[in-house]
């Protein structure tokens, strides 16, 4: 079967989804009014409180909530499942459940004068859920951290190499990336004060995002070799210089770096799936991975297996708890108007299906047996989309490059808003804003991480392997009950507020799907890391550690939000 059938099929539901499920949310549901004045206009401070037009901050909301997620965990789940439950996976997660609890959770906040979703639980539930909900969401973001840091970093120092001997990656796009974060700084400034058009900047840096990707190659950062370095070390090192800037970029102005970097990255990751689906339209790529593969277990185990792994793999490629943190944390304090929030919010969730689609359909181009199925998901979406974008002219090494600095920027751009909503939570929990507290928040937040992904992680048989192999299972699943916390936070919101008495039922079903799947895999995450050999064996694995604390409290946040809900409804 040709795949564009498949990729235009995907693409031609979210769209019909879009204009109708999506304008039954913002007038039925949230009862979107352009008439209300949004935080960002009310609260305007020009340095986290900035209104911006909406096709900047989609751009900006976009290269922040896609990262990693949607393409990771899309190539993982159908390299161990197969292609058709992922792609199912996405596009119904998408609609029914991320997009509502993407829009949602940017509504709910502007509701709140722009703060996170943990205050509209706060508002809604208990202070004990809010403080509850506050220590669940940092522990979320620091396995974020870890996961993206060390995924990025090990496109720093892997390769792939051509059919004709060349290699493509490694320090060329170490380099690119350096020039890439260079390149929104100067944008920032030149917008912030001069009187440069966003439409004109955009033309002229737009550009030169495509030359720092050019020019990677010949001016290379190959630590390897300059200071003589296994790659394990390398790898070391160019997590450091990550968590380093995502220091930087947490505590200096959203205009400096935020916004036009966000904008540049939309920008460019529209390219991307532009050029991908040009690829796919006319290069009559066949699929050839199969549809189901019992690869990993018997068939019965393949079943029990996908329920809950296959949903926790894909994860942000369907629905990300993270997403409620970028709403409510740095999009709603930049909406200038309403109705925004259903292009924003649900509309790029959406947008993100389609990337975990374009991501999935690497993998379904590659035979089983294809030695591109052992590598890591970044290389083999840079392969696919390498041999996509071959179809415009451009030369495999630099599509396969275009591909893996995709890709970086995907991560980029989720890292710094991550690093600065951690920020946001310790300040709030903490109560402590001072021109200090942001610093020491920060270094916090990036001190957990820091010991993470600068140790050894060893498999079952004491071999090293990747920081990101190690915690991805936890980070997807702590990201889904993220989601699943969110979904109920909007859920009694919506109880409580809304016009429309039904119009809690839209994120309630979603959020007892998402609570039921995240917390058995915390179990299951448990039962692998504890009674692997058939009995109970305590190791240092610190996996089944975290997961335990987080299904304590999940269950009790929901025990609590019941007991609230029923309690006010007495009493009422």
């Amino acid at each position: 079967m040709n795949i564009l059938f498949i990729v235009a099929g995907a693409a031609l539901t979210f769209i019909f989804f879009y204009k109708t499920y999506g304008a039954f949310l913002a007038k039925k549901v949230f009862k979107l009014n352009d008439k209300r004045q949004t935080p960002a206009v009310s609260c305007n401070d020009g340095v986290d409180f900035v209104p911006a037009e909406s096709k900047f901050l989609m751009g900006q909301h976009f290269s922040a909530i896609a990262a990693a997620g949607p393409i990771t965990g899309p190539i993982i789940a159908g390299v161990m499942f197969g292609w058709v439950p992922a792609l199912i996976w996405i596009v119904l997660g998408s609609v029914f459940i991320g997009g509502v609890h993407d829009m949602g959770s940017i509504v709910a906040s502007i509701r709140y004068k722009a703060k996170s979703i943990t205050e509209v639980v706060k508002a809604n539930v208990s202070k004990r859920a809010w403080i509850l909900f506050m220590l669940f969401i940092w522990i979320t973001l620091v396995y974020v951290v870890v996961a993206f840091t060390d995924v990025t970093s090990s496109s720093f120092v892997g390769t792939i190499t051509l059919e004709n001997g060349e290699k493509v990656g490694g320090g060329a796009i170490a380099a690119s990336s350096l020039l890439y974060l260079i390149l929104p700084v100067i944008m920032g400034v030149l917008l912030k004060k001069t009187k440069l058009s966003l439409t004109l900047a955009t033309i002229i840096f737009l550009p030169l995002v495509g030359v720092s990707i050019w020019i990677g190659p010949s001016i290379a950062f190959d630590l390897e070799s300059w200071f003589n370095l296994s790659p394990h070390q390398t790898q070391k090192v160019w997590n450091g210089f990550i968590l380093a800037y995502c220091f930087l970029a947490s505590i200096i102005p959203v205009w400096l770096l935020l916004q036009p970097r966000g904008h540049l990255g939309g920008y460019f990751l529209y390219t991307a799936l532009a050029a991908s689906a040009v690829g796919l339209i006319f290069g009559g790529f066949s699929i050839q991975y199969p549809a189901f593969t019992a690869s990993y277990a018997n068939v019965e185990n393949f079943w029990f297996l996908m329920f809950p792994v296959l949903f926790i793999t894909v994860a942000c490629g369907a629905c990300s708890g993270f997403h409620s943190l970028v709403g409510s944390g740095t999009t709603s304090k930049q909406l200038a108007k309403e109705s925004d929030a259903k292009v924003v919010g649900y509309g790029m969730m959406l947008l993100e299906g389609m990337v975990a689609v374009v991501s999935l359909a690497c993998v379904m181009i590659l035979a089983k047996d294809s030695a591109l199925i052992k590598s890591s998901p970044n290389f083999i979406y840079a392969s696919g989309i390498g041999q996509f974008v071959q179809l415009i002219g451009i030369p495999a090494a630099l599509g396969i490059s275009f591909g893996l600095m995709a890709f970086t920027t995907f991560v980029y751009d989720t890292l710094d808003v991550c690093t600065r909503l951690c920020r946001y939570i310790i300040e709030e929990l903490s109560g402590w804003k001072t021109k200090f507290s942001k610093y020491f928040a920060t270094g916090i937040s990036i001190l957990v991480p820091l010991l993470f992904v600068t140790s050894t992680m060893n498999d079952e048989a004491g071999n090293p392997i990747p920081a990101w192999k190690m915690f991805w299972s936890i980070f997807g699943a702590c990201n889904q009950m993220l989601a699943a916390l969110a979904l109920i936070g909007i859920t009694v919101w919506l109880y409580k507020t809304a016009e429309n008495k039904y119009a809690w039922i839209v994120s309630f079903l979603p959020a007892v799907w998402m609570f039921l799947m995240s917390n058995w895999a915390f179990l299951v995450l448990m039962r692998d890391g504890w009674f692997n050999t058939g009995s109970f064996v305590f190791t240092g694995n610190p996996v089944p550690i975290v997961s335990l604390i987080l299904l304590t409290l999940s269950v009790t946040i929901a025990a609590e939000t019941a007991y609230a809900v029923v309690l006010r409804k007495n009493k009422a």
